[in-house]
């Protein structure tokens, strides 16, 4: 067993050494995560708030059920893109009234306007996600491992147990729906 499946197993049981030597060791890659998640996707989050974040909503023992390395980066992912996709629809309400006063769109800093574009992105990308899940959960989590863990095929082979020509066949299925579904404005296939 390595290393860190074992912090996590032992960090599972409870042990606050165990799960802080385990943010230690992987904070590096978290932060690796969090910069993906962040790069033109969700204005205003911070990559070293949503590391902590997500550490912090993985690092309670009743919520690290996950079984090794590999399993760890796929949850922290999918935490991360949780964590991302909330801070767009909190922006997007907050950009629908809430108090702020009306602006008309010549007033409205340009700096501003890819920063809405992008939590519109980000929720119609969770949208079509959630569309992808109802239709085959397997591919929904490939595509979780893949673009927002950042994982290669061959680490998300050794995970699920599924060769990697079936992956790479899924991979060209949930691109295919997630491109259906954005409407053919897809951004970037690859992660």
């Amino acid at each position: 067993m390595g290393e860190l499946t074992e912090l996590i197993h032992l960090a599972r049981g409870g042990d606050k050494l165990a799960s802080d030597r385990l943010f230690a060791a992987v904070y590096a890659d978290l932060h690796r995560l969090a910069a993906r998640q962040v790069h033109g996707n969700a204005a205003g989050l911070r990559t070293t708030s949503l590391v902590h974040e997500a550490y912090f909503k993985l690092a309670r023992p009743d919520a690290l059920g996950v079984n090794d390395r590999e399993h760890f980066f796929a949850v922290a992912a999918r935490a991360m893109r949780q964590l991302a996709i909330d801070h767009a629809r909190q922006r997007a309400a907050g950009k629908r009234g809430g108090g702020t006063p009306v602006l008309a769109l010549e007033d409205v800093p340009e700096l501003e306007l890819p920063a809405l574009a992008r939590d519109v992105d980000l929720l119609a990308l969770d949208a079509a996600l959630a569309r992808l899940a109802q239709v085959d959960a397997r591919l929904l989590e490939l595509v979780e491992m893949r673009f927002f863990g950042g994982l290669e095929l061959a680490e998300i082979a050794a995970l699920s147990g599924r060769s990697e020509r079936t992956l790479k066949r899924d991979w060209r299925k949930a691109r295919a729906f997630l491109h259906a579904n954005l409407g053919g404005e897809m951004a970037g296939d690859e992660p």
